[in-house]
């Protein structure tokens, strides 16, 4: 693993183990989705006000943030970053640059892609 989200993916499903007493990750990964979730959000935020300020440091510091707690959520949610990679190629190879696509067109082909991933990951002899 040597991506700059490969890393910290890596480092973040350690410290899954950690004492949630001394590691910020560990506790994060203790608490509900909803609350990873919320923590992402709350770092999206403060992204764009920072961007509408035009404070670009700011905002190199808060995208480290964003890029961080969005890492913990794909742990909690047992997303992988090759997932990720493995969708962005499908849309690239489908649609051409992403932002250009409606979003009805996304969720239609990415449902299909999700649950073959899904189905994929599962054990045999095992349901989901």
């Amino acid at each position: 693993m040597t991506s700059a989200v490969e890393r910290p993916f890596a480092a973040v499903t350690a410290a899954r183990s950690g004492d949630p007493t001394q590691s910020r990750t560990a506790q994060l990964l203790r608490s509900s989705r909803a609350k990873i979730a919320k923590k992402l959000a709350e770092e999206a935020v403060e992204v764009v006000i920072d961007a509408l300020h035009g404070q670009p440091e700011a905002v190199i510091q808060e995208c480290a943030d964003l890029l961080y707690n969005l890492v913990v959520l794909w742990v909690a949610s047992g997303v992988k970053p090759a997932y990720i990679w493995d969708e962005m190629a499908r849309r690239e190879r489908l649609f051409g640059i992403a932002e250009k696509l409606p979003k009805a067109m996304l969720k239609v082909a990415s449902a299909s892609a999700t649950h073959k991933a899904a189905r994929a990951e599962v054990p045999r002899g095992r349901k989901r």
